[in-house]
């Protein structure tokens, strides 16, 4: 068998929207896909593919964050994969944190069936991956309007493809520019701090740290960087208030977002802490920006409170 006809998959990587949209390759457009989330996990989902269909038609399931599947989840995946139906693809996606390796339960429930694959994007490779999406949806993307949506937008691929069709839809017919990109794009905001957000408010303390050294090698403000730290929390509330099983779309609009992605990526953050935790961290951001409102040393006070944030419950 080529792995694109094996049953079953597991993609890991450190960046979800890649993983679902290689996962979605892999299924191909003709099957019916039912994308569950691993954190969602009920039971009996395993079952639609098990059960031949009433109908005929190609079949496909998809669980998304599967590391956060249950005990019982767990169970009930090993057992499907002790004889899983070949003719209906089973796609994992595993979300795992900057240079680590795949879940070692799960590549050994997968590997005597089917196939285990890295996802991974290169920063230099960024800006043809864009011309090439761009390709995809019929938009002419000069290379270096490529390389301006990346030094704007950051290296978050679904903030990219996200800006590809803002971009698209804002200059339609045209072909799209650098100077197209910048007009497009002027004054978003700072995306060094969105990347400490995303590492601290994942729990990648090591990134965390790593992200904050060099926002305070370059003279960042530090009540700037506080106060991108006190706006993530903010929507971290918000998502964290709303109905998990909210589609992404509805809770972007619900929780002011500006794209389904944010609202993806935030929901994912926003289950690694308890509502009290994030409550807690509010209380020490105040306690932070009064500190640092007071003379005390960024240096300080900020790997202080990324310490926090980011580090496991255990660990602090």
């Amino acid at each position: 068998m080529t792995p694109g006809k094996l049953p079953v998959h597991l993609l890991w990587g450190e960046d979800p929207f890649l993983l679902r949209e290689a996962a979605l390759e892999l299924v191909g457009p003709d099957v019916r896909a039912r994308e569950v989330d691993g954190a969602a996990w009920q039971g009996g989902e395993l079952g639609d593919l098990a059960t031949p269909s009433l109908f005929g038609e190609p079949r496909a399931l998809l669980i998304t964050d599967c590391r956060s599947l249950s005990d019982e989840g767990m169970r009930e995946l090993g057992l499907y994969l002790t004889a899983p139906d070949p003719e209906a693809p089973l796609v994992l996606c595993a979300t795992v944190g900057e240079r680590a390796k795949a879940p070692a339960a799960l590549v050994k429930l997968v590997e005597r069936v089917g196939s285990v694959s890295e996802i991974k994007l290169a920063r230099k490779d960024l800006a043809a991956w864009l011309v090439q999406r761009g390709k995809s949806r019929e938009l002419d993307l000069a290379p270096e309007a490529a390389a301006a949506l990346v030094d704007t937008l950051g290296e978050d691929p679904a903030a990219l493809d996200q800006g590809l069709v803002q971009l698209g839809s804002a200059f339609a017919g045209q072909r799209l520019t650098r100077e197209l990109a910048a007009r497009q794009f002027q004054g978003l905001g700072d995306q060094h701090i969105w990347d400490l957000c995303d590492r601290a408010f994942g729990r990648d303390l090591e990134a965390a740290v790593r992200s904050l050294g060099t926002l305070l090698e370059s003279r960042d403000d530090p009540l700037m960087i506080l106060g991108g730290i006190a706006s993530r929390l903010r929507d971290l509330l918000r998502v964290r208030s709303l109905p998990d099983r909210m589609p992404p779309a509805e809770l972007a609009r619900a929780a002011g977002l500006r794209f389904d992605w944010q609202a993806r990526r935030y929901r994912e953050q926003a289950r690694r802490f308890s509502l009290e935790e994030l409550v807690q961290i509010h209380a020490e951001i105040v306690e932070a920006d009064r500190a640092l409102k007071s003379g005390a040393s960024e240096y300080v006070v900020l790997p202080l409170l990324v310490g926090r944030i980011a580090g496991e419950p255990a660990r602090v």
